[in-house]
């Protein structure tokens, strides 16, 4: 009777930390094609949501969406409308924003493959895997991030910010930083 219930807590246990890491792996690459490790958005030594700013689509991945917000003309959002901003700090397809960072700047992170909808182009989504082992989205070679303080559909009040040691932009369809004037 003893094993049955140790294997039961350890059963919970591994199913546990599955879902809330997917195995915590703690190797960094990036990849051309998705990949579908779960989400999560910082590295396992800190407390962090484990939602991620994109929302999941069909078979897990989330979806990447272009809304029209003001001046700034189309941008890309996630399934939720929210803005999505790149860092200038991060010069290649992996990304430089952890710990306060990343809670400020959460991560755009999937299950799965993430998908184009309403005028973004599937060619230039991709992803990279963050030190913790969780899948952040990429789009035309950046990272991508949602901003805390924005709180409503269209919002941009990361636009321009020049927290954590460079500026925050949102991104255009073709993948470029969208300038305020």
């Amino acid at each position: 009777m003893h094993q049955r219930g140790l294997a039961a807590v350890s059963l919970a246990a591994v199913t546990l930390c599955t879902a809330v890491c997917g195995g915590c792996s703690s190797s960094t690459k990036t990849t051309g094609q998705a990949s579908s490790s779960p989400a999560a958005t910082q590295p396992a030594t800190t407390s962090a949501s484990a939602s991620p700013s994109a929302s999941a689509g069909a078979g897990g991945g989330a979806s990447v969406a272009v809304a029209s917000v003001g001046k700034f003309g189309d941008i890309l959002t996630d399934s939720q409308g929210k803005t999505l901003y790149l860092f200038e700090k991060d010069t290649s397809s992996t990304s430089t924003c952890y710990d306060a960072c990343a809670t400020a700047w959460p991560p755009a992170l999937t299950t799965g493959a993430p998908t184009a909808v309403k005028g973004v182009d599937q060619a230039k989504l991709s992803t990279t895997t963050r030190t913790d082992g969780k899948t952040q989205i990429v789009y035309n070679g950046h990272p991508l991030y949602s901003f805390e303080g924005d709180k409503a559909k269209g919002d941009t009040n990361g636009e321009e910010s020049s927290a954590f040691g460079a500026k925050w932009y949102v991104v255009n369809p073709a993948g470029d930083k969208v300038e305020g004037d």
